[in-house]
């Protein structure tokens, strides 16, 4: 079952900024699409529209070709899974899981075949008969997931689901997750602000911040061809450098680095580039447009690479991710000099790529 949002806006002020504007996109039929953006970027509420939760000021969503925009939330059959567990602690996890198919009505032996079913697919079997309180965070989340599957959804929606787990647990989780999803194939819409669980878990990924929709894609297009600053400095690591435009180039101190479109001298840019798509080569070396002399000002060896920040004429300091062996071979130290090579930077102007 795809899923379409359409031009969706929301304003929980009269006069206050849209909490979502004119936000599109098309969540396919059997995939995970990730709504990925920071603390007040929309996200949440546009899952909380989708699930009739929040109701709309303008726009539609469409369960295939179905208007589902005024449907009430219990008629959606979609399957929700919050941030804080939200189990009832009064009720055993079988009862847990099966509150969702008593409340349609269904009893007896329907339910406890699946009851049972998603035990095993959550890996919890045997443990039907405990409370809440007498689970792991992690345990606790699963049944989650088990409650909301329970009534066959059409589609499940994840608000943040791991937020509340430690840094392993979320690890673990996630890897579980992908799992389950393989093996239901069932339309899934995650929220989170974590880039590495959007990375790994998405088919699709939307970008937001400040309740507008920046790009849509997969993993691999959102971080390797962002299609503005924000996308490129949120979605993974990034050096962002602010420049101006002289003469066609984006000047950054001693550099300059082409800018393509018809862009006025005198405008600000912003030169972004990935830490391991930065270059050093030996002080020796002719310097170039895209390269200058940089002073390494810290160095942190992490395991199979090696961090260095290195100070640039201009005063802006760069990142540089090197595998260990380069690293061996070039054998900085703090306080040395080297050539910093910004060739595959990449020029945003107000938020848009050129």
């Amino acid at each position: 079952m795809k899923v379409v949002v359409d031009n969706l806006t929301k304003r929980f002020t009269v006069k206050g900024t849209p909490a979502v504007f004119e936000a599109g996109f098309e969540a396919p039929s059997g995939g995970v699409t990730t709504l990925l953006g920071p603390s007040g970027s929309g996200k949440t509420t546009i899952l909380r529209i989708i699930a009739g939760l929040e109701s709309a000021d303008e726009g539609r969503v469409l369960l295939e070709d179905r208007d589902i925009t005024d449907v009430p939330v219990g008629k959606r059959q979609f399957g929700f899974v919050f941030q804080t567990f939200a189990l009832f602690g009064h009720l055993t996890v079988r009862e847990n899981i099966a509150f969702g198919l008593l409340a349609q009505g269904i009893k007896g032996e329907p339910v406890r075949r699946r009851v049972d079913e998603l035990l095993e697919m959550v890996q919890l079997g045997g443990l039907g008969g405990r409370y809440p309180n007498q689970l792991s965070g992690g345990q606790r989340q699963r049944v989650g997931f088990a409650r909301a599957l329970a009534p066959y959804p059409k589609v499940l929606l994840l608000d943040e689901p791991f937020g509340a787990l430690d840094a392993r647990v979320r690890a673990e989780l996630r890897a579980w997750l992908r799992e389950l999803h393989e093996a239901t194939h069932l339309t899934t819409l995650l929220v989170t602000h974590d880039q590495e669980e959007a990375l790994e878990l998405s088919d699709q990924i939307v970008v937001m911040d400040k309740g507008r929709v920046h790009q849509v894609g997969s993993p691999r297009e959102v971080y390797d061809h962002p299609k503005t600053s924000f996308v490129a400095s949120f979605v993974g690591t990034a050096n962002v450098l602010r420049a101006e435009v002289k003469q066609g180039r984006a000047a950054l101190g001693t550099m300059s680095m082409p800018v393509d479109g018809d862009v006025p001298d005198g405008a600000a840019v912003a030169a972004i580039v990935r830490p391991h798509d930065v270059r050093l080569a030996p002080a020796g070396e002719e310097p170039s447009a895209n390269r200058a002399l940089g002073r390494v000002r810290r160095i942190a060896r992490l395991g199979s690479y090696v961090k260095l920040d290195l100070g640039l004429p201009a005063g802006e300091v760069v990142t540089v991710h090197m595998p260990r062996k380069d690293f061996e071979d070039m054998n900085l130290n703090v306080g040395d000099a080297a050539l910093v090579d910004l060739e595959n930077a990449r020029i945003f102007v107000e938020d848009f790529a050129i």
